[in-house]
């Protein structure tokens, strides 16, 4: 470990300690508002210190072979990192090294149909719904034989944790959502929405026709540089960092994946039957015990639920918490510190 990260991870640990200590419990429904940065709260270290993640680790996991990122002690408590769509690993760019700085087994794999991540078949469907992509993770950790966790994402990645630590909360020691509850059933996505929230998913409307499908196979990079504008639009996203993403989504399997999710949200297109007693369980959505902390930010352009829709459906420890300062859909890599704040804090609960 670099003389330079080892002093950051030794202030880290020391500031964290005392921040954990004094942080406020919320009760579920309350929600307090905190900056994307906090100085004086944690210990950062140096932007731009951290250009990439390299190597990438490979695992079998059951359909997939994931790659994935490994990042701090070994003997560090495990911490899941998920991410969303259209997005990548490369949105905890700066989260991973703070957290594993602090003594965390960071581990941010690619989800099916992105970067390195691979079907071991190809007879094996190019299944996006939420069940599959969750017993994914859930596979991820049995073949790392890890058997709890800290879980956090955002987008799919918050809707893989949600189910995570609805289902399987023996294995989550605890979960940080951005936008809370996730968790979706295609009966509730058969009800119509106000024209207004009908407008948010214009992109999910286009993927239901084969022009849409076709358009996203010819102009992905243009389409998911669009949609980072629009969910974040206060975000400031130059070419580097956006060409760092982009190779993650030539994975030859992101398109399949990519429309499938979006056409069996509305019913148009079936899942696999092995998942359909998962989906029975999830479309009764399951509360969540597990101590949580929700996040929003406050320049959120994609479609978001209101955090007092969600806030019941958190019955343990709960809290969540306003990012303020511009912050849009994809928070871990817009503000960094707050969320790996978050993870340490619920791993304080």
């Amino acid at each position: 470990m670099p003389e330079t990260i080892d002093r950051a991870r030794r202030r880290w640990i020391t500031t964290a300690g005392a921040f954990l200590a004094a942080a406020p419990f919320v009760r579920a429904g309350s929600a307090r508002a905190e900056p994307a940065a906090s100085p004086g709260t944690l210990p950062t270290l140096a932007a731009g210190a951290q250009t990439g993640f390299h190597p990438l680790k490979q695992v079998a996991a059951g359909d997939l072979t994931v790659a994935y990122v490994d990042m701090g002690p070994a003997t560090g408590r495990p911490v899941l990192l998920l991410h969303g769509w259209p997005y990548d690993i490369h949105s905890y760019l700066d989260v991973a090294p703070a957290l594993a700085a602090a003594g965390y087994r960071v581990l941010i794999p690619y989800l099916r149909g992105y970067g390195e991540t691979r079907f071991l078949s190809d007879a094996t469907p190019r299944n996006g719904q939420q069940a599959a992509l969750a017993v994914d993770a859930l596979n991820f950790l049995d073949a790392l034989r890890i058997e709890t966790a800290l879980v956090a994402g955002y987008d799919w990645g918050a809707r893989t944790a949600c189910i995570l630590a609805a289902i399987w909360p023996e294995r989550c020691k605890g979960l940080v959502s951005v936008s809370g509850y996730l968790i979706g059933s295609q009966q509730a996505n058969a009800m119509p929405l106000p024209p207004r929230a009908e407008l948010q998913w214009w992109y999910q409307f286009y993927f239901a026709t084969e022009r849409g499908r076709e358009g996203y196979a010819r102009n992905t990079r243009d389409f998911v540089r669009l949609i980072w504008e629009l969910a974040s639009p206060k975000w400031r996203i130059d070419d580097v960092t956006f060409a760092r993403s982009a190779p993650a989504f030539e994975n030859p399997d992101h398109v399949a994946i990519s429309i499938h999710n979006y056409r069996w949200r509305l019913g148009l297109a079936e899942g696999e039957t092995k998942y359909d007693d998962l989906e029975r369980r999830l479309a009764a959505f399951p509360s969540i015990a597990v101590p949580t902390i929700t996040l929003e930010g406050d320049a959120n352009g994609a479609p978001h639920p209101e955090p007092a829709a969600y806030a019941k459906k958190f019955t343990g420890r709960y809290e969540h918490r306003l990012i303020t300062g511009g912050i849009g859909h994809n928070l871990p890599q817009e503000a960094p510190q707050a969320f790996a704040r978050a993870v340490m804090n619920v791993d304080g609960f």
